[in-house]
């Protein structure tokens, strides 16, 4: 029984971890993308009311993304929580910060589709700086995102690498490259340009992580939760 729920707990993590990394790139792609030429907000809102859909599809992956770093959360919690239970709850924390701000990001999508809707209709000119005023807001709140994101996860991989979860090369992996993408998305959210070769080095881990624990991971019988009368989840 022991094995069964350590076993689904492995199951539940490597999905998380594929699933996160690939709703929150393809979001990405299909939603709206970041705005820098203040000159063209006029033919960059036209745009957006000819592929409504599609940004709406952005948006529906990226609330699909927070859900996923929910369960995410707490299955890191559980595969780490034997090392160091209080830095556990810490990073659980930092990813919750993350998802509130994830969230609230897709509500200025939103907000951004609507007004070009509105543009497209009466062509007021006020509508510019509004939509030109909440496309650096959601600039800067996607880069601020990534911060409790990156200090999440370095304490996260380093507990399920103590805990045997992953190996020691793929746990260093996620230690080097993670403050890569929390140097750069702190410059890139005060208007710095960071080229996204910074970034690269980091993207693939969530997927091999998450494949591998699927296919080659094991329960570690001294870390892993699940032991006794112990509850599934427990914070």
């Amino acid at each position: 029984m022991m094995k069964t729920g350590k076993k689904r707990l492995y199951l539940l993590l490597g999905i998380c971890l594929i699933t996160q990394a690939t709703t929150s790139i393809v979001g990405g792609m299909v939603g709206v993308g970041p705005f820098t030429d203040a000159g063209s907000i006029a033919v960059t809102m036209d745009g957006i009311v000819g592929r409504t859909s599609s940004y709406y599809a952005g948006i529906f992956l990226q609330i699909i993304t927070a859900l996923v770093i929910v369960a995410l959360a707490m299955a890191l919690y559980q595969a780490g929580k034997g090392v160091n239970k209080t830095a556990a709850r810490i990073a659980v924390g930092f990813y919750l910060l993350e998802v509130v701000m994830v969230v609230v990001n897709q509500m200025l999508v939103f907000g951004i589709i609507e007004a070009s809707h509105q543009y497209a209709i009466s062509r007021d000119t006020g509508l510019l700086n509004m939509t030109s005023l909440l496309f650096s807001i959601r600039r800067f709140g996607g880069a601020i995102a990534m911060m409790p994101f990156a200090l999440g996860a370095l304490v996260f991989y380093y507990l399920i690498m103590k805990a045997g979860v992953i190996p020691k090369w793929l746990g260093l992996w996620g230690l080097i490259t993670i403050p890569l993408i929390l140097v750069g998305w702190s410059l890139a959210a005060f208007g710095v340009d960071v080229p996204y070769a910074l970034y690269v080095p980091y993207v693939p881990w969530e997927w091999v992580a998450g494949i591998y624990i699927l296919v080659k991971g094991r329960p570690n019988k001294r870390f892993l939760p699940g032991d006794g009368a112990e509850p599934a989840i427990t914070i």
